[in-house]
């Protein structure tokens, strides 16, 4: 009975998406689940949902579902992590504070200000994560949805690096489902490979019954003015090659669009804009609430939209059937123009032998360019982090193109120190903070 523990399992619509991906596999192994959270109300919720996810799709499955994360991972085969450090009053800080120094984010999980400060505050969770896994389950793959993606993973490989991390992100799937849709080809008659960093991957393959579909896509485009006022569509024009993430996150990862109103009028952004996601995620939890209080059955999402990669890796690694997907690990090799060591994104294969990545080559220079600043961020928040030096967190800030576009470097000091404030119930000491140990 293969064993899989849900770290964060209060996000509750992600556990339900997962659980009725997972379930819908007529092949797998009736499983032993176990779910974990720090909130008793959302921890109930999540187990009542998976309860009722099993029953609609008629399996049989072990349920186990407690505070206490240590009590869940021993003999842990897959461990799935979607923590949320802060929640959503710790999201609002890392985008309201800065926005009121002028600095504007759309998203605010990734890189820039607030990526880093999300980042500084989930460290110390990864940490605990991997002394308790390296202790009770040291041979589980650790499957990871929780962003900065890029920085989690990347930590990861520090504090344990004999740990089987994979970082796990949908964005390739569904940039390739939505340009199918715009271009009229099946999704599933094409062929897409992309690479580079996560949330800022470059689509390299893109072709149907072998026909190279950019050059459908470019038409597309030119006969409709409005697409060429996204912010994906504008980078595209300029690097060349499609970016794999929205034109929201896309917007804040360079200097191009949030610094100015004119900008942001052209291409349609709307600063904040996580804030409003974040309080619909909140909705969701207590509609799924209310629903199974009623003694009501969730919604499923339809299963030929099973696009998360965590179900396909467990499943493939259970029942040894073979896929190509798109996993965040550290470079040893893998891109040739990116730094060694850095975490990332590239296809992969797995089957019952485990997830391999197999040497890719370069990305496309400017793009490479473009990752390089992106990476730079993260090397400077980890090094951060690794040697607590809170002079480091301010340059890593320094360096995020948007930050630099609309900030001094006085500006953007007192705004880290203005974060670090509000958030220092969740920050270690050496930073700032008053977090005296891993959690």
């Amino acid at each position: 009975m293969p064993t899989i523990v849900f770290l964060g399992a209060g996000s509750v619509v992600f556990t339900r998406q997962l659980l009725t991906d997972l379930l819908r596999f007529s092949d797998l192994p009736t499983p032993d689940i176990r779910l974990h959270d720090i909130d008793a109300d959302r921890l109930d919720v999540a187990q009542r949902s998976a309860e009722n996810v099993a029953r609609q799709l008629g399996r049989d499955i072990r349920l186990t579902a407690s505070l206490d994360r240590r009590e869940l991972l021993p003999g842990a085969d897959f461990v799935v992590n979607m923590i949320q450090v802060g929640g959503i009053d710790a999201t609002r800080i890392d985008l309201e504070l800065p926005a009121a120094r002028g600095l504007r984010q759309t998203i605010g999980d990734t890189t820039g200000v607030g990526g880093v400060f999300r980042a500084l505050r989930t460290f110390p969770v990864l940490t605990a994560i991997a002394r308790d896994m390296l202790d009770l389950c040291p041979d589980a793959y650790f499957l990871n949805y929780t962003n900065p993606m890029a920085l989690n993973i990347w930590w990861m490989s520090v504090v344990a690096p004999s740990l089987k991390a994979y970082g796990l992100c949908h964005s390739v799937y569904w940039t390739v489902n939505d340009l199918c849709d715009l271009v009229g080809v099946p999704l599933e008659e094409t062929r897409y490979r992309a690479a580079g960093v996560n949330h800022q991957a470059w689509l390299t393959e893109w072709t149907h019954e072998g026909r190279d579909l950019y050059p459908l896509l470019r038409e597309r485009i030119a006969a409709d003015p409005e697409l060429e006022r996204r912010v994906r569509v504008e980078i595209f024009r300029r690097i060349g090659y499609y970016p794999t993430e929205t034109s929201e996150h896309s917007s804040e990862y360079l200097s191009w669009f949030l610094r100015s109103d004119e900008q942001i009028e052209r291409f349609r952004l709307e600063p904040l804009q996580y804030i409003g996601i974040s309080e619909d995620n909140v909705a969701e939890f207590h509609e799924a609430k209310r629903i199974l209080d009623a003694g009501g059955d969730l919604p499923l999402h339809d299963g030929e939209n099973a696009a998360e990669y965590a179900p396909q890796i467990i499943h493939s690694v259970l029942t040894g059937t073979p896929r190509e997907i798109h996993v965040n690990v550290p470079n040893t090799g893998l891109i040739d123009n990116l730094p060694e060591g850095a975490v990332v994104e590239v296809p992969a294969t797995v089957d019952g032998d485990g997830v391999r990545t197999p040497h890719w080559g370069p990305v496309p220079d400017a793009g490479a360019a473009l990752n390089r600043t992106y990476l730079s961020v993260a090397d400077l928040t980890i090094r951060a982090a690794r040697e607590g030096d809170p002079e480091l967190v301010r340059r890593a800030v320094l360096t995020d193109p948007n930050a630099s576009s609309s900030l001094t470097p006085a500006e953007i000091w007192d705004l880290c120190d203005e974060l670090t404030r509000a958030h220092a119930h969740l920050l270690p000491v050496a930073l700032g903070g008053t977090l005296a140990e891993s959690s």
